[in-house]
Formats: C-alpha cells, sequence, structure tokens
C-alpha cells in the first residue's frame, strides 16, 4: 500500500485521457502536478487543525497540497480548441509543471493544430505556456481567448502590488507577444460555436468559467472558481491565499456550483485529481464532488 508521503509524480506513464463527448472528441492532456505547500498557508478562514483533519478525513496528504493541471483540448464544430496553457518553463511551483507540450505530444496532437486557446484568467499557471521563452507563440496558429478585465489587469499591473511581481512578468511575456491575436470574450457570449462564458470573478476580477456544449451533452470547465475538491466544496466559503477578493470569490464559488449542482451539468476542474471530469452535488451547507467515471476506449 503506497505510504501517505510516497512520491506522486514517479509514474513515467502518458499524461493524456481522450474520451468521447456528444459529437465532440476531448483529450485531456496534463501540464502536471503543481505543489502549493503548507495547506494551513494557503487555505485560510478556519484554523489549521480543521484543514489537517478535513484532508485526513479524505485520505488526503495533511502536509503539501498538490493539485493537477487538467488542460482539455476539445475537437468540435471543426475546431481544436485548448482551454489553458499551463506553467510554461517556470518551476515556482515544483518540477513537474511545464510538461503541457510533452503531452500533447504523446497524444499525437499538433500544437499547430490548435485554432483557440482559451483562458480562464491570466495567472501564470494558466497562461504561462502561450509563449516559448524568446516570445515564439507554442500555438503558431491559434487565437487567444480572455477576458478584457484581466488582460489589462495582468499585462498593467500598476494596480497589483509588488506581491504579484511574477504573475505579472509572466502575463506580459505570453500574452504581449502575441496580442494581435487576442479576442476578448464577455459574459454569456458564445465566443466560440459550443462554448459560453460565465463571468465568475474573484479569484481574478476578469476570472471567467465556460459551458461547453456538444450534442445533448454539456460540461462546465471551472477555470480556478474552485481550487481543492474537498476544502473549498465542503466550506465553500473558506479564503484561498491566491484569491483576488477572497469574499468575492466565495461568492462566485457558491452561486456557479449551486447552478450546476441544480442542473447536474457535468464539470471539468483544471486543478482537481486526474482527469478532472465529475459532478457536483448539494451537501450540507456544501458541496461535494464525484469524479466521473473513465470512459471505455475501443480498441
Amino acid at each position: 500500500m503506497p505510504s501517505e508521503h510516497a512520491d506522486p509524480h514517479a509514474a513515467k506513464l502518458p499524461y493524456y485521457y481522450p474520451f468521447q463527448f456528444g459529437d465532440a472528441k476531448v483529450t485531456v492532456v496534463s501540464d502536471g502536478p503543481l505543489e502549493l505547500g503548507d495547506p494551513s498557508e494557503n487555505f485560510l478562514g478556519v484554523t489549521s487543525s480543521t484543514v489537517r483533519d478535513m484532508l485526513k478525513r479524505n485520505f488526503l496528504r495533511t502536509d503539501n497540497v498538490i493539485l493537477e493541471q487538467n488542460a482539455p483540448i476539445i475537437e468540435m464544430n471543426g475546431k481544436t480548441i485548448l482551454f489553458e496553457t499551463g506553467m510554461g518553463t517556470s518551476k515556482i511551483f515544483g518540477q513537474t509543471t511545464g510538461r503541457l507540450l510533452k503531452s500533447m505530444h504523446e497524444a499525437g496532437i499538433d500544437p499547430a493544430k490548435i485554432d483557440a486557446v482559451v483562458l480562464s484568467h491570466a495567472h501564470i499557471d494558466h497562461c504561462g505556456g502561450v509563449c516559448a521563452p524568446d516570445g515564439t507563440p507554442n500555438f503558431p496558429n491559434a487565437q487567444i481567448y480572455i477576458s478584457q478585465r484581466d488582460f489589462e489587469d495582468w499585462t498593467d499591473g500598476s494596480s497589483l502590488g509588488d506581491g504579484f511581481r511574477v504573475q505579472v512578468e509572466s502575463a506580459r511575456r505570453n500574452l504581449l507577444p502575441v496580442r494581435d491575436r487576442i479576442v476578448f470574450y464577455q459574459d454569456g457570449e458564445e465566443f466560440l460555436p459550443g462554448v459560453q462564458a460565465i463571468h465568475a470573478p474573484g479569484h481574478t476580477l476578469g476570472h471567467h468559467c465556460f459551458l461547453v456544449t456538444s450534442g445533448r451533452e454539456s460540461f462546465c470547465f471551472l477555470g480556478d472558481l474552485t481550487h481543492h475538491h474537498v476544502l473549498l466544496f465542503e466550506r465553500p466559503w473558506m479564503e484561498f491565499k491566491y484569491d483576488m477578493d477572497p469574499k468575492l470569490s466565495a461568492r462566485s464559488r457558491t452561486r456557479v456550483l449551486d447552478m450546476l449542482a441544480t442542473d447536474g451539468v457535468q464539470v471539468m476542474s483544471y486543478h482537481f485529481a486526474w482527469p478532472g471530469a465529475g459532478h457536483v452535488a448539494k451537501e450540507g451547507d456544501g458541496f461535494r464532488y464525484f469524479p466521473s467515471s473513465m470512459q471505455l476506449i475501443a480498441a
């Protein structure tokens, strides 16, 4: 039996997962696990013992929160759409990040075939792989979709303070070289066929989720609406260290999760356990996450 402290990154298996979704094909590719560190320093507003007990009760590590980075690539309506681009070459959240292009290669997906890159917001683990270090686009034929508020906030940076310097530098390095390819989406807009933006501010002020529909099926890509399937589900009003406005983030989180639970819409989460697909249900004063069964692929 693996120990609580076994290395979760030791596997050398390919890091992609294809599945059918309505009339579309989805391939989830990983940018690699991201280490946040001490849970009590990242999830705030309750005692450290409460955080530790919640993790222990769910058989999770209590000393280090490790998040996945699940980037879905959707082939539908004649377009190939990538959601988020990972950390790029930055290793500020550990050595296991930055494998998005490798995962795409393992899945047989050519970055040049990506028609659209959709960003939920401009943080480093989401836009960090838009460009190579020399400013060359990693997805040379793609338009980049992001909210105008996030583009302006994070490429300007004047209102954010020195604590966000690394994030601002990343946004400038990845977004400014492709400024002529950037398209701004609006709340409620179906800006690509089958992809609708849902404004969910708080983590950043321009943060959005996305309702993706193909045929009779829909899922909501959560972006960073919630980073943890236990801590921010059981206690959705808990605060997260990297939220710009934690109170606003909690209001967005409860609003969107309540809608998804009520309507029974499947979710796809960037940071939940691989590959990040599941459902949301109301439970007590919070919510519960139910991972979806892995699809069987015929040989």
